[in-house]
């Protein structure tokens, strides 16, 4: 199955699974990220004489969850061999995002068709319809199917080991680790493993790990994959010991006389002419399986409920003052609004009721002002569930004009909440994500870590988004992803905690859109490998989808 059209807008340098749409219409068009400019990716064969078209035809997509994949297609009578598709007769369209297609009962998603008049230059006498002002009139409807392409499944785990490695320590030996990097197509280098610390020896032999085969080359097996080799410091001044380059194809001979790399650092290599090297990693095992994905527990039913916990501490200022972070802006969104619409948009495809908990932490509450850490957004004690994204949204708005801004910042009751619900459903139908937004330090680390450690151990995964212009150090602590959370000795069982800070991903030009593209893509990425890690760990298998229809096709009303 081969993809569509002379390119790839959609092409990426980051790993990316495959799926592959069954449609039945003419056009595809896919949206760049942060822009409003359409672009065509396809088109389909063209079906003579039928009302009821089933196209051979198939688009191949590279899917991910991280981001919002905004996909239009038009539907058209071609009235003549012309490849220029104003020549012909617009028919219809439709819009979706591809993760709305996956999440989906079966992957399978049926939309209507809509003739928008506004699409077409009018050349004749306006119609009945449009004298009347409707904006769109309905003319058949679109079932897509949606499949992963079996190639996205292989991981591999492989074992490394090195041999008189350079000395960097004044005091001992070395503390060396390597860092694995995937190369993009435009030259650049993007990190996608690095193995554990061995400490102060100068011939390490580091634990087996695995990684996606995609995450490492990206289906390309020719593609170069460069590692580094660093000397760890407590400070994170970590020293640069050398580089190698190999590839996924090279690593896949397993142990080989051409899998013993010479460790090489430039600089040393152009200042001492009897420089050799910087010593020697050799792979001593690899091998390749196939796993079940993300997508398959997603056909396979599982849902993603998501819940949401906002910061209404005094130090995010007066909302009805331009200097607060609360800010209600008529003309735009404020940050706790944007890292929540751009998370949520995205999420809300993977979740079938768009039932959404909405909670508020730090604030005091009419009518006796008592303070709480975990109250409901829509004031309803006994149902926090908001509709949709703009239903948060909407609470959130409210809840400003209702609470008093007070204090401290405590993340453990919501985490807990949310912890108790995961608690009830551990059979893989269900997984929670909590996004958590906030201003500032927490001020109970002690017990948010021991809610970590807990919530590791079952069906859950944690956001953080920091907002506004405060040091966030304290919060790296619970995000994983160099040390694994513990309490009172116990570590937690999985890396769940994603945090960010906002002010990173900021468009300088202002434009919001790309902003919260790029804070979605960024905390989101992580979800499907900690969702697969916990089924995963407890040997949960994804259920068998629902069979989509064996004949999927448009049907238009002409």
């Amino acid at each position: 199955m081969a993809s569509i059209g002379e390119f790839d807008p959609l092409n990426s340098s980051v790993p990316a699974t495959k799926i592959e749409i069954t449609v039945s219409l003419v056009v595809l068009y896919v949206q760049g990220i942060g822009t409003k400019e359409w672009r065509e990716f396809g088109r389909t064969e063209v079906i003579d004489n039928t009302l009821n078209p089933d196209f051979v035809r198939k688009f191949v997509l590279d899917y991910f969850f991280e981001e919002k994949q905004n996909l239009r297609f038009d539907v058209y009578n071609v009235d003549s061999r012309s490849s220029n598709i104003s020549k012909h007769s617009f028919l219809g369209q439709t819009f979706c995002t591809l993760g709305e297609i996956i999440g989906s009962s079966g992957s399978r998603l049926e939309r209507v068709l809509s003739y928008n008049f506004l699409y077409e230059k009018q050349t004749s006498k306006p119609s009945p319809d449009e004298e009347m002002g409707i904006p769109g009139k309905k003319c058949g409807s679109i079932i897509f199917t949606a499949e992963e392409l079996s190639n996205c499944r292989d991981i591999a785990t492989m074992q490394l080991c090195a041999n008189k490695l350079d000395k960097k320590d004044f005091f001992g030996k070395s503390d060396p680790f390597l860092v694995f990097y995937r190369s993009n197509e435009d030259g650049t280098f993007t990190i996608c493993h690095k193995t554990e610390v061995i400490k102060n020896t100068l011939n390490p032999v580091w634990q087996p790990f695995t990684i996606p085969v995609r995450a490492l080359c990206n289906g390309d097996y020719d593609r170069t994959v460069k590692v580094d080799v660093y000397d760890w410091d407590r400070d994170g001044s970590h020293d640069f010991i050398g580089e190698f380059t190999t590839s996924y194809r090279e690593l896949s001979r397993g142990q080989s006389q051409f899998n013993v790399y010479e460790v090489l650092n430039p600089k040393k290599k152009g200042r001492k002419k009897k420089y050799v090297n910087s010593g020697t990693v050799t792979l001593l095992s690899f091998k390749v399986e196939s796993e079940y994905t993300f997508v398959d527990f997603i056909r396979g039913g599982t849902q993603l409920n998501f819940t949401v916990a906002i910061d209404f501490t005094a130090s995010n200022g007066n909302p009805s003052q331009p200097t607060s972070l609360h800010y209600m802006n008529p003309y735009q969104l404020n940050a706790y609004a944007m890292a929540l619409k751009a998370v949520g948009e995205i999420v809300q495809d993977y979740d079938s009721d768009k039932l959404f908990p909405a909670y508020g932490f730090g604030a005091k509450l009419p009518p006796d002002g008592k303070i709480s850490h975990a109250f409901p957004l829509n004031s309803d004690c006994e149902n926090a569930n908001c509709v949709g994204i703009e239903g948060v949204l909407e609470a959130y708005y409210d809840c400003l004009r209702k609470v008093q801004l007070y204090g401290p910042t405590n993340f453990a009751p919501v985490i807990n909440q949310v912890a108790q619900c995961a608690s009830e459903v551990t059979d893989g139908s269900q997984y929670f994500v909590l996004l958590i937004i906030t201003d500032g330090v927490i001020s109970d680390m002690v017990q948010t870590r021991e809610a970590v450690v807990t919530a590791a151990s079952l069906p859950m995964s944690v956001i953080i988004v920091g907002v506004g212009p405060a040091e966030f150090d304290a919060m790296e602590e619970l995000d994983g992803d160099e040390v694994r959370v513990s309490s009172r000795g116990r570590a937690a069982e999985r890396d769940i905690v994603q945090f960010v800070p906002f002010r990173d991903y900021i468009d300088r030009s202002g434009n919001q859109v790309l902003s919260m593209a790029r804070l979605a893509k960024d905390v989101l990425a992580e979800i499907p490998d900690q969702l697969l890690s916990f089924m995963k760990s407890r040997g949960i298998e994804p259920r068998p989808a629902l069979s989509p229809s064996p004949t999927p096709q448009i049907n238009v009303h002409l």
